[in-house]
């Protein structure tokens, strides 16, 4: 690893938003440990996905971490409930679908807190959009907000001021069309990634179409 880069971890899930976050993460000139997990998901397409993304990127090390989120269930991701699909506009902003794993974030931000105490890195990067109707509640500005100043209170680095971490959330106010712009901009090579839940579309050719009707009302909703 080059002297002169800072390292960083970077939430990879294999889909859109974490390729993207990725590549903004190495625009910035850090250097990247990239940490996915292998959590009883019910598309496993996302963990190829990601070594193939981590791969074409040259990240300094890629672990994926498995944990079993299906003990619990609570999510159509981990357990047997139908994963609901052409929602209405209307429908979105209002419920949040069974597609939310209970805590996920927390758990994941609480690895990547992990490594980066013992990497001596004080960044982490992670994927997550207010705006994509979701209605997520640990993709919100207040919860990473809330998550950064109890992790900066959480580790031995962080209490003998060794550490001072900052979660960064480049894309946490962005339009899906805003995300594939950049990410095309830095030559992110949409194929390589998993499109959530449909693993058989083309998904550099959806992202190009996606980004030509950007104008459009529905374009946040479609993926």
């Amino acid at each position: 690893m080059p002297e002169n880069l800072k390292k960083a971890v970077v939430l990879l899930s294999g889909g859109l938003d974490s390729t993207t976050t990725l590549a903004i993460a190495k625009k910035e000139r850090f250097s990247i440990l990239a940490l996915s997990f292998d959590y009883g998901q019910r598309h496993a397409f996302e963990i190829e996905a990601a070594r193939r993304i981590a791969a074409s990127h040259g990240v300094v090390k890629h672990v994926i971490a498995k944990i079993d989120l299906r003990e619990f269930g609570g999510s159509a991701l981990t357990s047997a409930l139908e994963v609901p699909k052409n929602r209405s506009i209307d429908e979105m902003p209002h419920e949040i679908p069974v597609t939310y794993v209970p805590a996920r974030n927390t758990i994941f931000l609480s690895f990547a807190l992990a490594w980066a105490e013992v990497e001596g890195c004080n960044d982490i990067f992670i994927g997550v959009n207010a705006l994509d109707y979701s209605g997520y509640p640990d993709c919100r500005p207040e919860y990473i907000e809330a998550f950064q100043t109890m992790a900066n209170l959480a580790t031995k680095a962080g209490v003998e001021n060794r550490q001072r971490l900052t979660i960064h959330t480049p894309l946490i106010m962005l339009s899906k069309a805003q995300i594939i712009k950049r990410g095309l901009d830095l030559g992110v090579d949409y194929s390589l990634q998993a499109l959530a839940m449909t693993p058989l579309r083309p998904v550099k050719r959806a992202a190009h179409a996606m980004l030509a009707n950007s104008d459009s009302e529905v374009f946040p909703k479609t993926i």
